[in-house]
Formats: structure tokens, sequence, C-alpha cells
């Protein structure tokens, strides 16, 4: 027997989504988990559409980022005056994700961190114990500050014996007017090529935990649940790993449109989809790996227990 959906399904249900989105999925979706770096911004401009997207599905998304300087608080402020409204709470960073699960599993750990002072901070918060020398773990994630030096401190604990944690893998991510931003995965060659080191972990996407993290913050299920992306390696992968459907916007191939503004069938009548698209496909990619870079991802993405 089929059941009469609730008003509050009427009003803010897929039944609403019909003739808003392009893409079926998206109008059939009753929760998002939206990326951030490419997706909703660009460094500190926001990306046409994001607004949007995210006051459509408001009380019903959740950010899943591999962001690793920024704590959910700051990020949260960050966007707000971008224009972008997301409570803290559902905010999921691969950093902060990084470092509970460390506190979680060894609370009483010495944990040398190459990481932004907010995440160190932060990690303090937690009960983490930061040291410089005699670490049981190094935790890598994107250290704006990441000298020789840091290099050098790095390798010697890790062939002292510490293992390697890192939030993400990620090599890039999308910068304004076309240009990447170096991330941890750049950090990480470096780091795997100077100690023959390979991580014990790697908390970030395209690994479950973020995803089902987000979900749980929803109280969503994978099956109502559409993942809103730009990378195919993090977002379209790890989608796929838990049975989530996955819409791609962007420069990568498969996207179905240049930006999430896009992915409106407002937007799509004066610019349609499958022009979009095309467009997409031909724009240089900002994820192109390097042929060394692709061998560390490769040996890095999956989780290692």
């Amino acid at each position: 027997m089929s059941k009469n959906p609730t008003t509050q399904e009427n009003a803010t249900g897929p039944a609403s989504q019909r003739g808003v989105f392009t893409d079926a999925r998206l109008a059939r979706a009753r929760h998002l988990l939206v990326d951030l770096d490419g997706t909703l911004v660009r460094q500190q401009e926001a990306i046409a559409g994001a607004a949007e997207l995210l006051a459509h599905f408001d009380g019903r998304c959740a950010i899943v980022s591999n962001n690793s300087t920024h704590t959910a608080p700051g990020l949260a402020q960050r966007l707000r005056r971008l224009g972008l409204r997301v409570p803290a709470e559902r905010i999921v960073l691969a950093g902060e994700l990084a470092v509970r699960q460390l506190v979680r599993e060894h609370p009483q750990a010495r944990v040398l961190m190459a990481a932004s002072p907010a995440l160190q901070r932060y990690a303090r918060a937690q009960g983490c114990q930061l040291v410089q020398g005699g670490a049981d773990f190094v935790l890598l994630a994107l250290d704006m500050h990441f000298s020789h030096a840091r290099l050098a401190l790095v390798v010697n604990e890790l062939l002292r014996g510490a293992r390697l944690l890192v939030s993400n893998a990620d090599t890039t991510h999308p910068g304004p007017q076309g240009r990447v931003v170096p991330e941890t995965g750049a950090l990480l060659a470096a780091v795997v090529a100077a100690s023959g080191v390979q991580p014990m972990r790697v908390t970030g996407k395209p690994a479950a935990q973020l995803f089902e993290e987000g979900l749980r913050c929803l109280g969503a299920c994978a099956e109502d649940t559409v993942v809103v992306g730009d990378n195919p390696l993090t977002d379209a992968e790890g989608a796929a790993r838990l049975g989530m459907a996955c819409v791609l916007v962007g420069q990568a191939s498969g996207a179905v449109a240049a930006s999430v503004a896009g992915l409106f069938a407002a937007a799509s009548a004066s610019a349609p989809g499958a022009a979009l698209a095309q467009s997409a496909a031909q724009a240089p990619s900002q994820y192109r790996l390097s042929e060394s870079t692709s061998k560390v991802w490769r040996s890095v993405r999956t989780e290692v227990s």
C-alpha cells in the first residue's frame, strides 16, 4: 500500500523539484552531499548557482570536503561572507575527521602534525598530544608553510618508525581564473619519494568515511542521496563505492554542466546542458596528474587498514 506524502515532503521533497533541475537524479534526490572546492567555491569566490543549490536543499544537504586547512565553524563563517549559508554541523572536513579518528583509536599517541595552525588548534582541543620529535604518528594535511626543513623532519620521523596518516590525497584543487591550488597530495608525493613510506590511512574522498559522516549528520540513506562534485577521482568514485548517484560539474570528463548554475532548468533554457557539458569536456582539466603523482595517487587513494 502506498503512503501519502507528508506536507513537509510536498513542500521540500522530490515532488517540489520536478522541472527545477535538468538532471533527473537531482529531481528525485531527498538529500544532497556537496563538494566544496571547484563545486561551490574557488578560493574566495562563490561559484555561480552555489547559493541557489544550497537554498533549494536547505536543511537537506551537507558539505563533504577534502579540505584539511579549516575547521567547520571557521569554514561556515567564511562561506557566510560569500553568501553561502551552511551550518557548521553540516560541514564534514577531511582534516577534522582525520584528527578525530586518530584521537579515538590512539588517545595516548604522540603526533607530529604537518598542518595549518587552525587544524593543529583543533587537534589540541580534541586531546591530541602534539610533538616535534619521537612521534608515534605523523599526520599530514595541507600545510601552507611546508618547507624543506618540515619535509626533513617528517621524513626522518617516518624512517625512525612513526606511522603516516594523511587527510587527503588530492594533488590540486581548482582556483580562480583556471588556476590550480597545490594540495595535500602534492606534499604527500614529496614525503613518499623521500622516505619510501606509504600511508597507513588516507581519510578523505574517495574513502567512505566522509560520505558516511555526511549521511549520518543528515539522517539520510545512500539510496535517497545524490553527491554533487567536480572530481571524478574523489566525488564520483567515492559515491559509487556507497551506491550513491553522483552529478559532476565543471571541467572533468562526464560533467553535465560547467557549474552548478547549469543544473537548474531555467539556466539551461539559454545554455542547453549538452552544450555546457561539451564546453566543460573541452576545457583543460584542473585535475590532470603527472605520471609520478599518478603513481602515488593510485597507491594511496584506497584506504589501507
